[in-house]
């Protein structure tokens, strides 16, 4: 794979590691869906304007679909886990996204089942779950289930992004903007029902709001999916475990809190499996040292020679 690929569609997630801090520092409180909806919607747009392309055909559905499951429903849920369960049990059941992609890539892209991105993807769960995760965390039913329902969502959207790639002379941008700009649509009705706008919006939560939609949204995106369309989608999916990664070390960082020796095992655990799921599984290494020969053509029975 090339690294440098790799890293440019890992800043997606390192990006998306701050959203947390951004959002409680930043912006105005109890407004999550309003602060999704300024992230998808103005960036989806600003991306169609800048790369002029509208879809054609199949994508305007296509892009409907890609946008509700990538950012309109997981935007919800992932808030209303959030909301429902402590975060670190939120977190924790975000972590299972890079599984359930490893899965649902057997009945929609026709892959082979890979033990090995299967594998890490385990001890990456596990790690994310050491980083993040207290014996004080209460379970609450509806929680878990947006909690579930959440990386369920992203994951077959991923999966799909992947098996339906992007239209001929079509950039990554557009792309982008195509499922910003449908999540965004998504959005708008859930917010206004909700939540509506907050009362006051100072220069501080307008430079937090321009972070999520610009670079949390419009760039992020961009790349993420532009590393989605090349790289495996198993081993792209992987690179999501960085986000709470993140997220806790900012709030080491920034917030004064203390890491455990439990914790900064989770760290290596997580670190490892990102980097482990990067390579090219054993398996697929020896198929490539030891290719299955063809076999010979059968000669006809009525051939001349």
């Amino acid at each position: 794979m090339k690294p440098l690929l790799i890293l440019l569609t890992a800043l997606a997630p390192t990006v998306w590691g701050t959203t947390y801090i951004v959002t409680t520092e930043l912006l105005p409180a109890d407004h999550p869906l309003f602060a999704s909806l300024v992230r998808a919607l103005p960036a989806g747009l600003l991306a169609i304007v800048i790369a002029r392309r509208l879809p054609r055909g199949s994508w305007w559905w296509k892009s409907a679909v890609l946008g509700t499951l990538n950012i309109g429903a997981f935007f919800p849920l992932l808030f209303l886990a959030a909301y429902r369960l402590p975060g670190g049990v939120a977190a924790t059941l975000g972590a299972f996204q890079p599984l359930i992609v490893a899965l649902l890539v057997v009945p929609v892209l026709g892959e082979r089942l890979s033990p090995w991105r299967l594998f890490w993807g385990v001890v990456g769960l596990g790690g994310v779950a050491l980083v993040v995760l207290r014996s004080t965390a209460t379970l609450d039913v509806v929680g878990v289930i947006a909690g579930l329902a959440g990386p369920v969502s992203m994951g077959l959207g991923v999966v799909l992004t992947k098996k339906w790639g992007r239209p001929e002379g079509v950039s990554g941008l557009a792309l982008a903007g195509w499922q910003l700009a449908a999540g965004g649509v998504v959005l708008l009705p859930i917010t206004l029902v909700f939540e509506g706008v907050p009362a006051v919006i100072d220069a501080q939560a307008i430079g937090g709001y321009a972070w999520l939609g610009i670079v949390g949204g419009l760039i992020a995106y961009t790349l993420w999916f532009n590393g989605i369309r090349r790289l495996p989608v198993t081993a792209a999916a992987v690179l999501a475990l960085l986000s709470p990664l993140v997220a806790a070390s900012l709030g080491a960082l920034l917030l004064g809190e203390t890491l455990t020796l439990g914790q900064l095992v989770g760290f290596a655990l997580a670190l490892a499996a990102i980097v482990a799921s990067q390579l090219v599984p054993p398996a697929e290494r020896r198929r490539q040292r030891h290719p299955t020969p063809t076999p010979p053509r059968a000669i006809c029975s009525g051939s001349r020679y």
